[in-house]
């Protein structure tokens, strides 16, 4: 810092001492107020009369006016229980053999298509996920898994025939 900086910080501040020692001192004197004027009684009695009249004409507007509606419902009460029907015993239903039935559907989920132009037309690729987190980038005619093959892509779907069952899956893009 150079002497001429050091100097103008301490003239600055020691002017700004006093004139916050001087702004300190000062002292305002506060300006003199009126006495409030008499109320006269005359004055006192008109509002008081107008007063009266207001609330006449609010009481007779609150006889008129519409009830409030009571609440359909309680929100601190319990509403009464309703009997359980009976139950009828119903037959076992026949065992099915595990070996026999088809294996649940995985869930899979269409997130994308894409769309590649060639000179034959445009070949389109459908992007699946599944529960496991892998993306499946599949074509028309390509097996997902060794459970679906993809029968056709569309813009915004995509059909599955499952190998398994025979059935047809659609996923539609979200």
């Amino acid at each position: 810092m150079s002497p001429k900086r050091a100097t103008a910080y301490v003239g600055l501040s020691s002017v700004l001492a006093a004139w916050l020692a001087t702004a300190a001192g000062l002292t305002v004197a506060p300006a003199p107020q009126e006495p409030p004027a008499p109320v006269s009684s005359v004055h006192a009695q008109q509002l008081a009369d107008e007063i009266q009249v207001q609330a006449t004409r609010l009481r007779e507007r609150l006889a008129v006016a519409p009830a409030p509606r009571q609440p359909f419902r309680n929100p601190f009460a319990f509403s009464p229980r309703i009997a359980a029907p009976t139950r009828r015993a119903v037959a076992p239903a026949p065992a099915v053999d595990a070996a026999d039935a088809p294996p649940p559907e995985p869930p899979l989920q269409l997130v994308g298509v894409a769309e590649r132009k060639t000179d034959t037309g445009s070949i389109r690729t459908a992007m699946i996920t599944a529960d496991s987190d892998e993306l499946f980038m599949l074509t028309e005619g390509e097996t997902l898994g060794g459970r679906y093959r993809v029968k056709a892509v569309t813009e915004t779907a995509v059909e599955l025939t499952d190998l398994v069952t025979g059935a047809s899956r659609r996923l539609v893009l979200r």
